[in-house]
């Protein structure tokens, strides 16, 4: 991997620091020289003004995820985020195993490069703390649900400095719910529509002087729109937080979900009783500061899972005589400190350790012994920091650096380093560059027939440029951001003396366009659109050449509507022989306030039927609709 120009860079933006008048902590956080338009935590883990950053980040705030009305935050994303792009094969629930959806890739970097490869190159955080399973290494889609979100931080390119391994192509970091004024709100919403399916969710927040809780409980479940295809999942989230003085809080929560999934295989070689029943856990405690010019957190935070799968037969086959079982788990410890040494400036020093693995056998119905398959534990170990000034009001320098070990791997050095330029007119112009890695998994290395111990971490530069501007009072917005990727030992499956084997052989090169814009016209309309063209060399599943959606959202009086269309061509559903797939969605979402606290709401999906594939073999459904009431009390 060459990392000569981003050494430099780093060597570069530190070398003025002492020769370069700094300015006041007020012009660092825009006190009063820039008014703040939007704070965001995934970029720094400390609260910092967007513009500050020289990584392309997307916010997905609570108002958009309510207005989708969807129990998963992940089509969601998919719309309102250039450039990322999530699979799906029904109405409702992605699966594990074979025939699952939930794939992600951003800027092509995410799920490898075939079809059904778990997504390990992007990572999913909840409050900051990892979400994949410790076996697999990659994160469940079916746990990421809306009821959890306050907002949705997604940054568009490496976060390995940060964030470690899996933040190879970047970060989904889904800041949680809380109260923010004192008093009891609660809210229950129900739909119901096409294919028997049924969504519902509670929840209840309080905040009683420094008091706070968030309890959310939701039940969905369809029939599907192919025979075998139902899915079932119950839901459950609670976060407690105490303020213990005017710097210090601690907070506590836990998110369990269970679903079960049935999977149909491919129209072309259908599959019978692949049922999957899956459950997952998390929970984690902080303890946070915040004085102004330092803030930080220690925090503690434990995953879990079960999986029981039963991996079907085909069509002249005998049934399985055994289920595939696993337990997963991961620990993890994080401490991070940020503090101002001088005007101008902010350090952010951290330490992070997880232990992770698990135990995976499989269970004979005829009463033999079971047979393990794994049975792994690992262990990683990273120091960053992350050095941040401000010179003058129109320039930021960024630079940081990571160092992680892995107790089977080895050592990775991770370096990034960016400008910021802020432009009259309250125009940004920002570079970046950034290594990305990801370490193999536990999986790839001693499960199934493909595994190789002697695997080595996958490697990436990435180098990317941004234009932003805000107008009209910050009413209409937009940017545009040009973007590299250079990739080494990606860990592809190809056959060794006439058998499969996992090897670092893989290679990435991708290069592309985003754009993105936003209009509030006045107190009832406002529309936004993004578009992402991806160019690969190495072209991989799940990663479409151009993805455009345009929204448009009408609110008055008593009525609140949103419309967008979504046009994806040229997206890759196999590259082993290359098959693609091009289609046009038109989704539609209307709501009646009937009194203070009840909502009439109806939602339409693919209202011009498309016939379209995303996994190769699963064509997903036509035109559905789904009405519900919202009762707010």
């Amino acid at each position: 991997m060459k990392t000569k120009p981003i050494l430099l860079l780093l060597i570069g933006s530190m070398t003025p620091l002492c020769t370069l008048h700094p300015q006041s902590r007020d012009t660092l956080h825009g006190d009063e020289v820039h008014p703040i338009r939007e704070v965001v935590v995934t970029g720094t883990r400390s609260e910092t003004d967007l513009r500050h950053l020289p990584m392309t980040i997307s916010v997905v705030g609570r108002a958009q995820i309510e207005s989708r009305r969807q129990p998963s935050l992940l089509p969601t994303l998919a719309e309102q985020v250039p450039g990322l792009f999530i699979t799906g094969r029904g109405l409702m629930g992605y699966g594990v195993s074979t025939g699952a959806a939930g794939q992600m890739t951003l800027r092509g970097i995410g799920n490898g490069n075939e079809a059904g490869n778990p997504t390990t190159g992007l990572l999913v955080l909840i409050d900051g703390h990892p979400q994949y399973m410790g076996l697999m290494g990659h994160p469940i889609a079916d746990a990421y649900q809306s009821m959890l979100a306050d907002r949705v931080e997604v940054v568009r390119g490496p976060a390995s400095v940060l964030y470690g391994s899996n933040a190879m192509g970047g970060v989904i970091n889904i800041v949680t719910r809380k109260m923010r004024e004192d008093g009891v709100r609660t809210a229950i919403r129900a739909g119901y529509g096409s294919y028997n399916t049924l969504q519902t969710e509670a929840t209840n927040r309080v905040k009683a002087g420094r008091f706070t809780s968030v309890a959310t409980l939701s039940y969905n479940r369809t029939d599907g729109h192919r025979r075998d295809m139902a899915f079932d999942q119950y839901g459950g989230y609670v976060k407690l937080g105490y303020e213990l003085g005017e710097a210090w809080d601690v907070w506590a929560d836990v998110n369990v979900t269970h679903f079960d999934a049935e999977n149909p295989g491919t129209v072309q070689a259908p599959i019978y009783d692949n049922d999957s029943h899956i459950t997952r856990g998390m929970t984690s405690f902080a303890l946070r500061n915040d004085y102004g010019t330092t803030s930080g957190a220690l925090s503690f935070f434990y995953n879990w899972g079960r999986h029981k799968i039963n991996d079907g037969y085909s069509a002249g086959e005998t049934p399985l005589d055994y289920r595939f079982n696993s337990r997963d788990r991961m620990l993890g410890v994080s401490w991070y400190q940020s503090a101002t040494l001088f005007r101008g400036n902010r350090l952010t020093a951290g330490v992070d350790y997880q232990r992770f693995g698990g135990k995976a056998w499989n269970r004979y119905i005829d009463g033999q012994p079971d047979r393990t398959t794994a049975d792994e534990t690992m262990d990683e170990v990273a120091g960053y920091v992350d050095f941040r000034q401000t010179l003058a009001d129109w320039l930021t320098l960024d630079a940081g650096i990571r160092i992680d070990r892995h107790s089977h791997v080895g050592t990775e050095w991770i370096p990034q380093g960016g400008l910021s330029f802020r432009l009259p007119r309250d125009a940004q112009i920002k570079a970046m560059a950034s290594k990305g890695f990801r370490f193999p998994t536990i999986r790839e290395m001693y499960m199934f027939p493909p595994q190789n111990p002697d695997l080595k971490p996958e490697r990436l530069m990435s180098y990317e440029l941004s234009y932003s501007q805000r107008l009209l009072r910050g009413a209409l917005s937009y940017g545009v951001a040009l973007y590299c990727i250079d990739g080494e030992n990606m860990i592809m499956r190809v056959p060794v003396d006439g058998r499969p084997m996992n090897v670092n052989t893989g290679k990435v090169r991708n290069c592309g366009v985003e754009a993105e814009i936003a209009w509030a016209i006045d107190a009832a309309w406002s529309v936004s659109a993004n578009y992402s063209w991806l160019h690969m060399k190495y072209p991989v599943v799940a990663a479409p050449e151009h993805k455009l959606y345009a929204g448009a959202h009408f609110s008055r009086g008593r009525w609140n509507a949103s419309t967008g269309i979504q046009y994806v061509r040229n997206l890759y559903t196999s590259v082993s022989p290359d098959t693609t797939d091009s289609f046009v969605l038109w989704n539609a979402d209307v709501s009646f306030r009937l009194t203070q606290w009840l909502e009439l709401f109806a939602r339409g999906e693919n209202l011009l039927a498309q016939r379209y594939e995303i996994n190769a073999g699963y064509p997903m459904p036509k035109a559905t609709a789904l009405g519900g009431v919202n009762i707010h009390f």
